[in-house]
């Protein structure tokens, strides 16, 4: 059997539990165990993986808000800014609509790059007024993310690769969302969740049959047990 390879895992809808929230703890123990580096690429604000990392027990290795923030376990690199995204926020506001959060608004409040609007809120004028700040809206399924239109997860694999020293076509990528497209494209073997949107198992290598966590251990152990 050959050494593990890279693995680059999405968290929410990959990690998680059917119902979509909650990461499923029988994770915890094969990602620690695996013998290679293993990064966590999500469009959530950047403290939460650097957590998931520490509290599983693995190196740092972070792609956040989308590859907005990109964290090698040496060097935090920012490849957006907020003020632009906050400015979308304000002005979607302003139209008489909101985050939809809640006033405290922890889904926010450490994100570095980009906002996070909650899927109960309207898309359409979201869009328009993004759009006419030369930002994009992502629908992950799990939030609206209004970004700037370069950062990517894709990007951040290669960065963390680089700084690293893995080449990330030697990775395997488990995901289910449109924002894991540039991941897959970018690792050399990647894997789609039941649960994925279209796009994303579109752009897998392979769609798997079980959903969420499920689908991601059954992707784990074939990578395992295939070298």
């Amino acid at each position: 059997m050959t050494a593990d390879p890279p693995l680059v895992l999405d968290i929410d809808g990959t990690l998680t539990r059917p119902e979509g929230w909650g990461i499923d703890p029988r994770v915890f123990d094969p990602i620690r165990d695996w013998e290679a580096p293993v990064v966590i690429a999500t469009g959530k604000a950047f403290p939460y993986p650097v957590a998931l990392c520490h509290f599983v027990g693995i190196p740092e290795l972070v792609v956040a808000e989308n590859g907005g923030v990109v964290y090698t376990g040496d060097d935090v690199f920012f490849t957006a800014d907020r003020a632009a995204a906050q400015a979308v926020l304000e002005d979607y506001r302003a139209a008489g609509y909101s985050a939809g959060w809640g006033p405290e608004n922890t889904v926010n409040r450490w994100r570095e790059t980009e906002i996070a609007v909650n899927l109960e809120q309207p898309i359409e004028p979201l869009r328009e007024i993004a759009a006419a700040h030369g930002l994009e809206v992502v629908d992950t399924g799990y939030a609206y993310h209004v970004k700037d239109t370069d950062p990517n997860k894709g990007d951040g694999l290669e960065t963390v690769a680089e700084h690293v020293g893995f080449d990330p076509e030697a990775a395997v990528a488990v995901g289910d969302s449109i924002n894991d497209v540039s991941t897959f494209e970018v690792a050399g073997r990647s894997f789609a969740v039941a649960n994925a949107d279209e796009t994303a198992k579109a752009a897998a290598d392979e769609v798997l049959e079980k959903t969420h966590a499920d689908g991601t251990l059954a992707a784990l152990e074939r990578v395992r047990g295939s070298g």
